[in-house]
């Protein structure tokens, strides 16, 4: 049997806050790195046939987290590119590149991803809060690795991960970032951020034809994860339709909620369009069909 992470120890706060310390780069953060979903769905569900047939969030044993079986969902999940020390020696040698990933923080290199369009880079003062992390704790296996390794804290020496377990941590933060987001985009700061990428049309714009190109706002149609992915809302039509891109289409509908683009509109009214005048009628040589 693989076994277990060994319990993690918490990173040092400076008293009554929430501000982590000691913080490094954890491996390196490759600009243009891709999700091999397929692969770690199956080490996922590995993972669940050795350790407990339990389909719910739980403990299992000493402090060993159980997660559910990929095969009903789209457990996202990332993998990092992972180079040896000699090779980042070599390129920073070569281009003088190696200090410019270093300094890439987790949170930067994830929303950079191609698929990663909609989210936006949430503050880390806002993660450091552990009220904004209220009951995330108890959705996310692997909780307190995956924090970690969002907020680029090092890894205590002691911490001997096999690359299997690195893998489910990373499926796992992807997950507790895509959580923290949902809370964060309806936020007054969040939503700020989330305006200039409307403004932009980040998210798109309405398939609709009679909608003239109206942008689009990301939204889910759970808040529990697992359920369903991300679709766009538009305010003109007031309608969602699936995301453009394939890539877009695997993220989970949880990590935007079904809050956010009603809330948005609400607090930019000036931004709601008027509904379409224009309604598409259907004729046959020229002549309108008649309604049975």
């Amino acid at each position: 049997m693989r076994s277990p992470i060994p319990p993690r120890t918490q990173p040092h706060r400076e008293g009554g806050t929430d501000m982590y310390k000691d913080r490094g780069a954890v491996g390196s953060k490759a600009e243009n790195g891709s999700f091999d979903r397929k692969r770690i769905n199956e080490v996922l569900d590995k993972h669940l046939e050795k350790s407990s047939p339990s389909s719910s969030w739980g403990l299992n044993g000493k402090d060993r987290l159980v997660m559910p079986s990929t095969s009903t969902g789209n457990f996202s999940s990332l993998s990092k590119n992972k180079c040896s020390k000699e090779e980042l020696e070599n390129n920073s040698e070569e281009d003088g590149s190696g200090s410019d990933e270093e300094d890439t923080t987790w949170i930067s290199w994830f929303c950079s991803l191609k698929g990663n369009e909609f989210f936006c880079e949430v503050d880390e003062e806002y993660i450091q809060d552990d009220f904004n992390l209220c009951g995330l704790s108890g959705q996310v296996p692997y909780y307190d690795y995956a924090l970690d390794l969002i907020l680029d804290v090092e890894s205590s020496p002691g911490d001997m991960l096999t690359e299997d377990q690195n893998e489910l941590i990373e499926s796992a933060a992807e997950m507790l970032y895509g959580l923290i987001h949902a809370r964060y985009i309806i936020t007054s700061k969040g939503m700020t951020t989330m305006l200039e990428k409307f403004k932009n049309y980040d998210f798109g714009r309405c398939r609709r034809v009679l909608c003239s190109g109206q942008a689009c706002l990301p939204v889910g149609q759970s808040d529990i994860p697992r359920i369903g992915n991300v679709k766009v809302y538009c305010p003109k039509c007031e309608d969602i339709y699936y995301p453009t891109s394939k890539d877009q289409n695997d993220i989970d509908g949880a990590y935007f909620g079904t809050t956010f683009p009603h809330l948005f509109l609400m607090t930019y009214e000036h931004l709601k369009p008027q509904k379409p005048s224009q309604q598409y009628i259907p004729r046959v040589f020229g002549f309108k069909i008649r309604k049975p």
